[in-house]
C-alpha cells in the first residue's frame, strides 16, 4: 500500500480539518445507522488529533467505546475516469468506514494505514459524505491488550501499557486518484559493492491495461544516475553517495508505467537511501562500520493533541535530537506517523521500528496495572487469536516501512513475558514471519528485568539483545552504588551470548525544578547521577552497542495509577520540551563521542 502522492498522473486531497464528532458509549450509532444521515448532536473535532484532551472534563478523556466522525468532501472534477481511493493513515484502535450509505472498510490496529477503493461510489464534481466510527476498546485479543470492565459507574478500560490510551483519528485522512492501471507497490533493497551502490527493486502493478515498467534513479540534484526496465531489476550507481547516520542522502526512484507507444501513464516516486545493515558478532554495522545507538525511547504525545501528528513538533523534536547529539530513537511502543520516518530518512536519524505489542506480561502488569490475577498466555488471555492479530500487525508494519533507510531493526514486542515455554511457542513463529517478510534487516524484541539472562527463552531468537533496565530506580531505589554493581554483573552475563546489546530503556522519574544537595529520587541531581552510573556500566562492556534513554520527554499516562504524578516524568525534556539538567549531561556525552 503506497502513500498518496501528487505526481504527473496522481493527485491527492487532504480531508484534515474540523469533522463532526459524537461520542457513543452505548453503541447506539451502529444499531441506529448514524452513517446514513448527517450526524446529529455533533460537535467539532480536529483531525488529526486524539479526542481525549481536546474535550473538557472526564467524559472524553475516560470514554470507552465508539466515537463517530463525519465530514463531506467534494471529489475534484478532474478525476473523471480515474481510480478514487479513501485512505486513513490510522484510526486508533479499530474503525468502520462508510461512504454515503455504503460500508467500504474495516480495520483493526491503531497505528497503521488502511484504505478503500471508492471509485464506484463517487462522482467527480459531486460531494460525498464520509463517516467513520472509531473504537478504543482493548481486549486480550488486540495489539496492545486490555480488558473492559462493566462497573456500576459505567464501562472502564483496563490496559497494561504505561502510556495513556489516546484514541481517535491521529493522522491524516486522504482522498486520492490514480489511473485505473497503476503502480500498486514498490520494494527496494540496497547493497554496497565497494564504491558502487546497488538498488534491487520489485514493482507490483494492478489493473488490466498493457504496460511496461521503467525505473529511473535521480540523485539529489536531479541528475539521472541509473535506469532499468522491467518490474524487477537492479540499478547500479558508480561512486554512490551513501545514506549514513547523520547524513541522510536520498535518491529519487521514478517508477513509470508506459503504454505501447512508450508514453508514461502512471508514475510514482520512491525515495531511496543506499546503505547496508548487518549484525556481525557483537557489532551492529551500518555500511560495514560499527554503529553505536545513542538516543531515546520516544512517544507520540503532546498536550491537547495527544497522539495527533503535528509537523511543528516533528521538526522541533528533531532539532532537539540534533542539539543533544542523538543519532537514533525507538518508536516505542507502536509505529509512528509516516511523516516521522520520512523526516528521519532526510536527517539521517536511525530508527528501531516497533510494533504495538506492549503489555503482554501479566507478571509486570500485576505490580503496576492490577493484572496479577491473569495468566499471560492461555486460551482465555493472550492466545492463538491474539497471535494472529500480532502477525497482522507485523505484516502491516513491514509493508508500510520496508523502504525507509532510517529503519535498521524491527522490534516485534516490548517487555513481554519471555521466560516461559508458552512465551517461546508464541514468539517463535513471529520471528520467523518477520524474517520471511524482510531479510534485509535484523529482528529483535525488548527484554524486561523479570526474564534475566539464563531464564529468558525468547532472546536467543533475536539477532540483537535489547534490554530495558532500571537499576537505581525500580530496584536499588536511591542506592546507586548497589545498583551499579548489580547492573554490571547482569550485563556481563548477557555479553556472553555474543550478540550486540542495545540498552533500549534506562531512566529515572524527575520533576523539573526539584533539587537536592544530596541527590534524591525525583530530583534533577539524582537523574544526572543515575545516568552517569549507567554510562559507566555501558562503557565497561564491549558488547553494548547502544543506549537509548527512557524517555525523550515527559508523557501522559493513565490517571488510575498512583505511581505516576501528572504522567511519566522520566523525560530529559518536559512535556513542553524544556530541558532538565540531564539533557545537558547527555549532550556533553553524546557530542563528545567519536
Amino acid at each position: 500500500m503506497l502513500r498518496p502522492q501528487d505526481t504527473a498522473s496522481r493527485e491527492r486531497k487532504t480531508l484534515n480539518g474540523l469533522w463532526d464528532f459524537r461520542l457513543d458509549a452505548t453503541g447506539a450509532g451502529r444499531r441506529e445507522g448514524w452513517h446514513r444521515a448527517p450526524l446529529t448532536a455533533a460537535q467539532a473535532m480536529p483531525v488529526p488529533a486524539s479526542y481525549n484532551d481536546v474535550l473538557v472534563g472526564t467524559t472524553g478523556r475516560d470514554h470507552v467505546g465508539d466515537a463517530w466522525y463525519q465530514t463531506s468532501v467534494r471529489v475534484p472534477r478532474g478525476w473523471a475516469g480515474q481510480r478514487v481511493v479513501l485512505r486513513f493513515d490510522s484510526a486508533t484502535h479499530a474503525a468502520v468506514v462508510w461512504v454515503g450509505d455504503t460500508e467500504v472498510a474495516r480495520h483493526e490496529g491503531g497505528y497503521t494505514p488502511f484504505e478503500a477503493d471508492v471509485t464506484e461510489l463517487v462522482s467527480p464534481g459531486d460531494e460525498v459524505r464520509v463517516t467513520v466510527v472509531v473504537n478504543n476498546e482493548l481486549t486480550f485479543q488486540t495489539i496492545p491488550p486490555g480488558i473492559v470492565h462493566d462497573t456500576p459507574q459505567g464501562r472502564r478500560q483496563q490496559y497494561f501499557h504505561d502510556f495513556f490510551n489516546f484514541a481517535g483519528l491521529h493522522r491524516s485522512v486522504w482522498l486520492y486518484a490514480t489511473p485505473t492501471t497503476y503502480v500498486d507497490d514498490v520494494v527496494v533493497v540496497t547493497d554496497l559493492q565497494g564504491t558502487t551502490g546497488v538498488v534491487a527493486y520489485d514493482v507490483t502493478v494492478a489493473g488490466k491495461a498493457q504496460h511496461a515498467v521503467r525505473v529511473t534513479l535521480h540523485d539529489a540534484d536531479g541528475r539521472v544516475v541509473a535506469t532499468a526496465e522491467g518490474p524487477s531489476n537492479e540499478l547500479t550507481i558508480p561512486d554512490v553517495h551513501r545514506w549514513e547516520p547523520g547524513a541522510g542522502y536520498l535518491y529519487d526512484a521514478r517508477v513509470e508505467l508506459l503504454d505501447a507507444s512508450g508514453t508514461p501513464f502512471d508514475s510514482y516516486h520512491q525515495r531511496v537511501g543506499v546503505r547496508t545493515v548487518e549484525v556481525r558478532g557483537t557489532q551492529f554495522l551500518i555500511n560495514g562500520e560499527p554503529f553505536y545507538f545513542q538516543g531515546f525511547g520516544k512517544h507520540e504525545d503532546t498536550a491537547v493533541r495527544g497522539k495527533g501528528h503535528d509537523d511543528a513538533y516533528l521538526v522541533h523534536d528533531f532539532e532537539l535530537l540534533d542539539w543533544i547529539g542523538a543519532n537514533s530513537f525507538r518508536t516505542s511502543h507502536y509505529p509512528y506517523a509516516e511523516e516521522v520516518y520520512d523526516y528521519a530518512d532526510r536527517k539521517g536519524i536511525v530508527v528501531i521500528d516497533e510494533v504495538a505489542a506492549v503489555g503482554q506480561n501479566m507478571g509486570l502488569a500485576g505490580g503496576i496495572f492490577g493484572g496479577q490475577s491473569y495468566t499471560t498466555f492461555s486460551p482465555e488471555t493472550v492466545n492463538d487469536v491474539s497471535q494472529e492479530a500480532h502477525k497482522q500487525a507485523i505484516r502491516e508494519l513491514v509493508q508500510r516501512d520496508k523502504n525507509h533507510p532510517s529503519v535498521v531493526l524491527w522490534s516485534i514486542a516490548n517487555e513481554p513475558e519471555s521466560d516461559t515455554d508458552a512465551a517461546r511457542a508464541y514468539f517463535e513463529p513471529l520471528f520467523a514471519l518477520t524474517r520471511e517478510l524482510d531479510r534485509s534487516r535484523p529482528v529483535g524484541f525488548v527484554n524486561v528485568m523479570l526474564a534475566p539472562h539464563g531464564r529468558c527463552q525468547v532472546s536467543e531468537l533475536g539477532d540483537v539483545i535489547m534490554l530495558n533496565r532500571y537499576y537505581g530506580w525500580y530496584v536499588n531505589t536511591g542506592d546507586l552504588v548497589a545498583a551499579e554493581a548489580a547492573w554490571l554483573a547482569e550485563l556481563q552475563q548477557w555479553a556472553t551470548d555474543g550478540k550486540p546489546i542495545i540498552i533500549t530503556e534506562y531512566g529515572a522519574d524527575t520533576v523539573a525544578g526539584v533539587h537536592s544537595l544530596t541527590p534524591q529520587p525525583w530530583s534533577e541531581e539524582y537523574q544526572v547521577e543515575y545516568l552517569e552510573m549507567n554510562h559507566r556500566v555501558f562503557d565497561a562492556v564491549d558488547a553494548v552497542v547502544g543506549e537509548q534513554v527512557w524517555n525523550f520527554a515527559d508523557f501522559a499516562t493513565s490517571s488510575t495509577s498512583v505511581f505516576r504524578v501528572d504522567g511519566n516524568k522520566k523525560g530529559v525534556f518536559t512535556r513542553d520540551r524544556r530541558p532538565k539538567a540531564a539533557a545537558h549531561v547527555l549532550r556533553r556525552r553524546w557530542t563528545s563521542k567519536p
